[in-house]
């Protein structure tokens, strides 16, 4: 079968990167247009040279005629710049969007963190997402959402000449903090484990996090080597509303109950290029200070069983951000501190492919029907 043409607008950034780079050797995408604002008209190589089989690409103008014609759109953007373009490309295309601007479901959380346009909710891509349970007590998955699983009536031909299918047309990517927090503690919100106005996030995050730009959130080596220095605190952090969100959803309340958690957020610079290590805490509830320590890590046993790119690492074994770099997969674990009646939940990914371009193709795999890891690594690169 012809592989799925794809388009990256952004092309020269660290997200279009990785999302480049993973492409570059995936058997059933072929990356054969992208595109850039000040680099029009240069070659890729020039920007991404790590990525030698599309080096000889000729960077395009974002516009929308440059990117439609194409099976997969990838908009590896800043928050404010893709939902316009977005309205204008072709609906029979996959579009991934890896900014912020269709994250939201409640326009006032937008407003209240980001501002501007309010643009359409899309489909969420975190497969591994808990959207509370069926009637049976079985956990239901965001990951049928996007393959459309649950709507599987409205399948519509790719093409004249590919199959038909079900799943989404439009991919919102969670945010690189979001995902960490998210698989971290969502266990525990699911099992009604924590209380949900207790909960406190610290995460070291690596430089790429910042994007490319010289900004004071991305300092020059010689100010972030041997260094680490918090940002964005005191609650204004524009991924805590997508946490919140996420966290009502495991509930099984949906983006309605948002309103029912809160969280003290700090994320905090650190001298690594990549990845995330979330620290994640809250008070236990009385149902867990009845359990075993054995019962509150069946938990997340329960949560990840069947997830490929999640794994719960033998108790004791602290995730560490090295041992997932370059790859897919999210290391969680979990820890009781009965003294203060706490609940410490911890997760590393590597923010870039993860936690944004891994977990987008991940999706994108799901939407076309192929198999869920396909193109993608759970080894990271350690030591």
């Amino acid at each position: 079968m012809t592989k799925y043409t794809v388009a990256v607008a952004g092309a020269t950034g660290y997200a279009g990167g990785e999302a480049l780079r993973i492409l570059a050797t995936h058997p059933d995408f072929e990356v054969t247009t992208v595109a850039g604002h000040s680099s029009v008209g240069e070659k890729l190589g020039v920007y991404q040279p790590h990525i030698p089989q599309l080096a000889d690409l000729t960077i395009a103008d974002t516009t929308a005629e440059a990117l439609n014609g194409h099976d997969v759109i990838i908009l590896a953007l800043p928050h404010g710049a893709s939902g316009a373009l977005a309205a204008q490309l072709d609906e029979s295309a996959t579009v991934v969007d890896l900014g912020a601007d269709h994250r939201l479901e409640m326009r006032q959380a937008w407003d209240d963190y980001y501002g501007g346009a309010f643009y359409e909710h899309w489909t969420y891509g975190m497969p591994e997402l808990i959207l509370g349970k069926d009637a049976n007590g079985r956990y239901l998955r965001q990951r049928d959402v996007i393959s459309g699983a649950a709507a599987a009536g409205d399948a519509q031909p790719v093409s004249e000449t590919q199959p038909v299918r079900t799943g989404a047309r439009r991919i919102a990517g969670p945010g690189c903090n979001v995902t960490a927090t998210t698989l971290a503690m969502q266990p525990a919100v699911a099992e009604n484990l924590i209380v949900p106005h207790t909960i406190v996030a610290d995460l070291a995050v690596g430089y790429s996090g910042a994007g490319k730009s010289l900004k004071r959130t991305n300092l020059l080596a010689s100010e972030a080597l041997n260094s680490a220095t918090p940002y964005s605190v005191g609650g204004t952090h524009r991924h805590i509303p997508e946490i919140l969100q996420n966290l009502a959803h495991a509930a099984g309340l949906g983006a309605e109950g948002a309103n029912e958690f809160t969280l003290a957020f700090t994320p905090m610079l650190v001298p690594m290029s990549r990845g995330i290590l979330a620290s994640v805490s809250a008070k236990l509830t009385d149902k867990a200070l009845d359990m075993g320590d054995d019962g509150i890590r069946a938990a997340w046993a329960k949560a990840y069983a069947g997830q490929p790119f999640v794994s719960v690492l033998p108790e004791g074994v602290m995730p560490a951000t090295q041992n997932v770099l370059g790859s897919n997969a999210a290391h969680v674990q979990v820890a009781v501190d009965r003294r203060s009646r706490t609940l410490h939940a911890f997760a590393a990914i590597d923010n870039l492919n993860r936690g944004t371009a891994g977990q987008a193709v991940q999706s994108l795999n799901l939407a076309f029907g192929l198999n869920e890891e396909t193109g993608l690594s759970k080894i990271g690169v350690a030591p």
